[in-house]
């Protein structure tokens, strides 16, 4: 192995909620610590082209940086076992919800305003679980506290705050293989050089879903393919989803499609929130944020339908990445449609759009039709979706109602973890949704103190 400079205890690649929490947990117990990250610090993480089209940076500062893509998510934190990730495949849902409080508690800890918890008059959800059975939905409850996104930022500034002084923070720095001899990892290999370790923390969150796959083929580490998601955001008026979203704030509703039985489910819904774009990497997608104490008339959330590919398919990112570059493609970026226009086979102009009810949050967009990029099974699926919410909630299903496309959700593949959440390689471990075990604020950050658990007793063991 190559001469490297200072040798650490732990390495943390990735400085997203897992790489945040792992490290957090890991410099108080006196762990010297190097946290990596690709990107940049938060106050330097600004899109250069906002209200143009993207420019399709080589690290997009929207989801790479300090708090990756997390940092500019509204900070939904869901007090669930059930929600976000699949750590209950190694934990008892009891320890799971144990970590989540401390999650919760470490974001109060660093500035978290209180806030109202979502989700706690029973009776309410009772009642809208049974109007959501009379309209083929399944309602998913689950406790939901919300933080916004201006105050998920400072929350993130705080820690770093805290963390600069505890730990090495080097950004702007990308890891380009790990360092393995005899089935033991040994450090890494960036573009700034070679540093060394006793363990390692994989973290990289779903921007760094491919290097993470390419590097676990490498080492022929076991993959297992989680499922792509793919589908529309939806934009209404906000009075339209006030009956679920004021006892709810998100309503988790689940629909199983007539002619295909897919599974298709609400995703990241948004009070007053606004719809924003994402890049990663070579694709431009859609999503959705709200914040604490600034409104929009809208509400918006996702439609999403979720495809476990068999064999001898084994690429499902590469597939929801080719549905998002077709989009791209036809639309410059991001597609906009009305629904109206969707039904009776039109593309959406700004003409129409601008005769539309619901006003776009997003401007960067250009009018289309979404049945170009959309295979037919994925929009069959969501107008069937659509229809059934309109009877939970009337006025869904309106030609008003705005559609934006296309959204993807990459969930990398995952990774085989013993109980401890370490890889097949000797003191490697993984954690959040780069390892393909989480996807979604609160699991993350749960599974980032629950290696940091495992590095521990593997300190205490020597």
């Amino acid at each position: 192995m190559a001469k490297a400079g200072k040798v650490y205890d732990v390495i943390v690649v990735g400085a997203g909620p897992a790489g945040i929490f792992c490290t957090l947990n890991l410099v108080k117990k006196g762990l010297k610590v190097l946290l990596v990250e690709k990107g940049k610090p938060l106050p330097q993480r600004v899109c250069p082209a906002p209200a143009a089209p993207c420019l399709m940076c080589a690290t997009c500062s929207i989801t790479s940086g300090w708090g990756g893509a997390g940092a500019f998510s509204d900070g939904k934190l869901t007090f669930s076992s059930q929600v976000g990730g699949w750590l209950n495949s190694f934990f008892t849902d009891k320890e799971l919800e144990k970590v989540i409080e401390e999650v919760v508690e470490t974001f109060s800890e660093f500035g978290a305003p209180p806030g109202r918890v979502f989700g706690s008059n029973l009776e309410a959800i009772e009642e809208l679980k049974r109007k959501a059975i009379m309209a083929d939905l399944v309602l998913v409850p689950t406790q939901i506290k919300h933080l916004g996104t201006e105050n998920c930022s400072k929350v993130l500034e705080s820690m770093f705050a805290y963390l600069k002084n505890q730990a090495e923070i080097l950004f702007n720095l990308e890891v380009k293989s790990l360092i393995v001899e005899s089935g033991e990892v040994k450090g890494v290999i960036t573009n700034r050089g070679i540093f060394q370790s006793r363990i390692v923390v994989l973290a990289p969150g779903r921007t760094g879903a491919d290097w993470l796959r390419r590097e676990a083929n490498r080492l022929s580490l076991t993959l297992t393919q989680n499922n792509v998601d793919l589908g529309v955001r939806v934009e209404v008026p906000a009075p339209i989803l006030e009956p679920l979203t004021e006892p709810l704030y998100e309503a988790k509703l689940l629909y199983f499609s007539r002619p295909f039985e897919d599974r298709v489910r609400t995703f990241c819904m948004n009070p007053y929130g606004e719809v924003i774009r994402e890049v990663y990497e070579d694709v431009i997608t859609v999503n959705g944020h709200s914040f604490a104490g600034k409104k929009s008339e809208n509400t918006n959330f996702a439609i999403l339908i979720s495809t476990n590919f068999t064999q001898p398919f084994k690429e499902p990112i590469a597939y929801g990445k080719y549905i998002a570059r077709l989009a791209n493609l036809l639309g410059e970026g991001i597609i906009l449609q009305r629904l109206g226009d969707l039904i009776q086979g039109r593309r959406s102009t700004w003409e129409r759009v601008g005769r539309s009810v619901v006003k776009p949050s997003l401007r960067t967009v250009t009018p289309g039709d979404l049945s170009f990029a959309l295979p037919y099974r994925y929009l069959v699926d969501a107008l069937e979706m659509l229809k059934a919410l309109d009877k939970l909630a009337p006025g869904v299903y309106s030609p008003h109602t705005l559609l934006y496309g296309v959204e993807v959700k990459f969930y990398s593949s995952r990774l085989k973890l013993n109980k401890n959440l370490e890889t097949e390689v000797k003191n490697l471990f993984a954690a959040g949704d780069g390892a393909g075990i989480t996807r979604g604020l609160a699991q993350a950050a749960a599974s980032g103190i629950l290696v940091a658990r495992s590095v521990l007793k593997e300190f205490k063991a020597v």
